[in-house]
C-alpha cells in the first residue's frame, strides 16, 4: 500500500490535532460554499473546508485570496493550522463573508456547474459583495478575529478626562444588555410544577433573574448589564428551580456564541448612522443550543439579536434572550 494513504494518522498529530478537532464540529462537515458532504479540502487564510469542485475554483483565485490545502494530502503547517483554529471554522467564516447574502438569494447546491459555482465564490471572497462594505479593504491575509483585535485595542487619546475610558478600553470591548424574555414548558423539578429563575455568566460575571413561582412558562422580561472581556467567552446560562428546604434543582443549560455579535458590532462601529439591516448571524448546528438561526441586526440604531435556545441536559424547556450592544462609551 503507498505511504500516501498514511499520510491522514500523520498529520493528525501534535498541533495539527486541533485542526482534526475543528473538522469533526458539525459545520464543518459540509461545504462552506455549496453545502456538499464530507469536504476534503480547505482555504487556510480564510479558514473554511470546502468540497473538490469549490476547491478548484478557490485556487483559481489564487493564494494571496485563498490559500487552498488538502486535508489529508497536504503537510499543515503551524501557522496555517492557527489560521483555520482561529477562525472557528466554516459558521463563524459564514457569518462575516455572507452577513450580506440578499434575501432570497440561492447559494450553489452541490450539483451547481462550474459556473455558477464560480460566480459565486468570486462574488463571495474575490468581489467580497457580501461583506459590510468597510471590511472589504481589510487584507484577505488578516483574520477578522485579528481586524477585531487591532481596531479594538487602538489608543483614543491620552488626556486625562480619557484615562478611564483607555483603561477599561485595554481589559472590556464593550457591554451587553442581556434580557432574559421567557421561558417555555420548563421541566417539572416540583410535584407538579417549578419555580424556576435563570443565572447568567460572563467572565466572572454572575447575575440572577427573579424566582417565578409555579410556572413552566415564566416571563421574565429582566435586562442585565454585562461587561464583554477582551478575552470573552460564551454566554453561560442555567436554570434553577428554587426550593426552601433543599439545594435548588437544576432545569437544563445553555451556551450563547458571542462571537458573531462581538465581531459585528466592532466592525460597524456606530450603528445610530446606518438604517435597519442584518450585519451578522450565528447560525444553528448540531453542536450548539440554537433551535433556529440567529440574526445580528441594526434596529433603530441599536445592535440587537434575539436567540432562541434549547436547554441542555434536561427532558424539556426553551429560553428566549435578546442582546443588545453597548459600546464602552455609553
Amino acid at each position: 500500500m503507498s505511504g500516501r494513504y498514511h499520510r491522514p494518522d500523520r498529520i493528525f498529530t501534535g498541533k495539527s490535532r486541533k485542526l482534526k478537532e475543528l473538522m469533526l464540529k458539525s459545520d464543518n462537515r459540509t461545504c462552506a460554499d455549496c453545502g456538499g458532504p464530507d469536504p476534503k479540502w480547505a482555504s487556510a487564510n480564510i479558514g473554511v473546508f470546502l468540497c473538490l469542485k469549490c476547491s478548484d475554483v478557490h485556487r483559481s483565485l489564487g493564494p494571496d485570496i485563498s490559500k487552498v490545502l488538502s486535508i489529508t494530502l497536504d503537510e499543515w503547517e503551524d501557522p496555517d493550522i492557527d489560521s483555520m483554529v482561529e477562525v472557528g471554522g466554516n459558521s463563524y467564516a459564514n457569518s462575516i463573508y455572507e452577513a450580506f447574502l440578499p434575501q432570497g438569494y440561492k447559494k450553489p447546491r452541490p450539483d451547481a456547474s462550474v459556473e455558477e459555482r464560480t460566480n459565486f465564490i468570486r462574488s463571495k471572497y474575490e468581489l467580497q459583495e457580501f461583506l459590510k462594505p468597510s471590511l472589504r479593504i481589510v487584507s484577505n491575509k488578516m483574520s477578522f478575529r485579528q481586524y477585531d483585535s487591532v481596531n479594538s485595542t487602538k489608543s483614543i487619546g491620552a488626556s486625562p478626562s480619557m484615562k478611564k475610558l483607555e483603561e477599561d478600553t485595554r481589559e472590556f470591548v464593550g457591554a451587553l444588555n442581556v434580557k432574559v424574555i421567557k421561558g417555555t414548558n420548563l421541566a417539572v423539578r416540583d410535584i407538579r410544577s417549578s419555580d424556576p429563575y435563570v443565572v447568567l455568566n460572563l467572565g466572572h460575571q454572575k447575575v440572577q433573574t427573579t424566582v417565578k413561582q409555579s410556572d413552566l412558562n415564566p416571563v421574565w422580561d429582566e435586562v442585565f448589564k454585562l461587561k464583554v472581556p477582551q478575552h470573552y467567552g460564551p454566554l453561560k446560562l442555567q436554570v434553577y428551580d428554587h426550593d426552601f428546604f433543599s439545594a435548588d434543582d437544576i432545569m437544563g443549560e445553555a451556551e450563547v456564541d458571542l462571537q458573531p455579535m462581538v465581531t459585528s458590532a466592532l466592525a460597524f462601529g456606530d450603528p445610530s448612522v446606518f438604517g435597519d439591516m442584518q450585519i451578522g448571524k450565528w447560525f444553528k448546528t448540531n453542536d450548539n443550543a440554537l433551535i433556529r438561526d440567529s440574526t445580528v441586526n441594526i434596529v433603530d440604531g441599536k445592535i440587537k439579536q434575539e436567540v432562541s435556545l434549547k436547554l441542555q441536559n434536561v427532558e424539556s424547556g426553551d429560553l428566549d434572550l435578546e442582546l443588545e450592544w453597548v459600546s464602552l462609551e455609553e
